[in-house]
């Protein structure tokens, strides 16, 4: 049996974050590539020369079909659910011991509990959102209009996202990045890549700006900064980090360790510290992606159930942050690197130098590769590109089967292809090693 929150079926992921975002982002994808489109000899019958010009978009039809694509992706969890006879309690659970859990008053005996409570957007001190100028990445798509000039506060990835997607709508897009670039987190050469097309787009960054508080002015905001500078707009958006949803629910109680933040304490096989009990998901921290959210309770049931299970793997987990270009990265990381944590190589080929490049009119981006000196085995890549999310996979599969780079280069690529600068990138590599 499951217990469900007022999340709903399918939780934040589907009906608030990933899903909903990734619908949103993918209308700014059509709008990027519409603005592109003049390059390309593309023209529109209103007699203007720039497509960009002549393309509106209407936010209150892109966000009422978010909310249905989130809505029948829920429907078909609980189909599913349904169909394999699984019990859907809906109300709010907390452990009794680890082997209880307790909705309202039923009692539920358990041999395994997988606690799987997600997160939610953590919130600047006194600066609390109202659903209509100040809003967290749950919020925006209530929206029925674009936002005139949008602050987003934050820079890691959730900011990066929804920075991107707004400036491709047509906001005027600020982002404030307490950090001295975007992207902190991510590669350095794909955070400037990233960072460049911004600027150039016409988009504010300002960088090294810590904001203090967001508060209500009018019809509009005003976010002030540490330094004392005031930002003004007409909405503004929080991308400050998540919490986890783990307040309240009898686990410290029933012997389940807490970490920093609060999040879950698990092992590499989903365990907590309490027996017969898991976790998965953005509740535990780790790597808070779906993907892993999804890995994390496989193995969990696996083992539960006794069954042959492989640890989650962190190394072989691919990412990708969905801005415009994208940031796709698997393995070894560039970070670890230069720090003197590996002894790898890395080659680095630019998409102004592929030919469907190219023919496409992209210019920003590249393929990285890196690779262990003597074996040349594959440990790590990065992907800047449209849909790097597309190309990530051939790099995962080399990292997870520890293939080589004469291996990837003396694999067949089509001509012209994006993915032939992948096959490039071991080419090089084979001369280097």
């Amino acid at each position: 049996m499951t217990v469900v929150d007022s999340d709903g079926i399918g939780g934040s992921c589907v009906l608030t974050d990933c899903v909903p975002s990734k619908t949103l982002i993918a209308t700014a994808e059509v709008m990027t590539e519409v603005e592109e489109a003049g390059e390309l000899g593309v023209r529109l019958d209103d007699g203007d020369d720039d497509p960009a010009n002549s393309v509106r978009v209407d936010l209150s039809v892109v966000n009422k079909r978010v909310k249905a694509l989130a809505t029948a992706q829920s429907e078909g969890i609980s189909r599913r659910l349904a169909d394999d006879k699984v019990r859907v309690i809906h109300g709010r659970g907390r452990l009794d011991g680890p082997e209880a859990v307790v909705v309202d008053d039923e009692r539920l005996d358990a041999d395994v509990v997988l606690i799987a409570t997600g997160a939610r957007p953590r919130i600047l001190p006194g600066s609390e959102p109202d659903g209509e100028r100040i809003l967290t990445w749950e919020q925006v798509y209530e929206l029925e209009e674009l936002p005139e000039r949008l602050i987003v506060v934050g820079s890691g990835v959730t900011g990066a996202e929804f920075a991107s997607a707004y400036d491709a709508l047509g906001s005027d897009v600020v982002l404030v990045s307490s950090r001295d670039r975007v992207l902190p987190g991510e590669d350095q050469d794909a955070a400037a890549v990233l960072e460049d097309v911004f600027k150039r787009r016409g988009m504010t960054v300002l960088g090294k700006s810590r904001a203090e508080s967001v508060k209500r002015q009018g019809d509009g905001v005003v976010v002030t900064l540490t330094d004392g500078r005031k930002v003004e707009g007409s909405h503004a958006l929080l991308a400050v980090g998540s919490l986890p949803n783990t307040e309240h629910m009898g686990l410290v109680e029933s012997g389940v360790s807490l970490g920093d933040g609060g999040f879950i304490t698990v092992d590499k096989v989903s365990r907590t510290t309490a027996r017969g009990v898991y976790a998965a998901g953005d509740c535990t921290g780790v790597l808070m992606l779906a993907s892993v959210a999804a890995m994390q309770g496989r193995i969990a049931m696996s083992h539960a159930l006794g069954d042959a299970v492989a640890p989650l793997n962190l190394s072989t987990v691919s990412s990708n942050v969905f801005t415009a270009p994208e940031i796709a990265t698997v393995g070894l990381t560039q970070a670890v690197v230069d720090a003197g944590g590996s002894t790898a190589m890395a080659v680095k080929v630019p998409l102004a130098d592929n030919a469907r490049a190219k023919m496409q009119g992209v210019r920003d981006g590249f393929i990285k590769l890196f690779c262990l000196p003597n074996t040349g085995i594959i440990v790590g890549g990065v992907v800047v590109a449209p849909r790097a999310s597309e190309l990530i996979h051939p790099i995962s599969l080399a990292v997870g089967a520890r293939l080589t780079v004469d291996q990837m280069a003396q694999s067949f690529t089509v001509y012209p292809s994006v993915s032939g600068s992948i096959a490039e990138a071991a080419r090089r590599l084979h001369l280097r090693s």
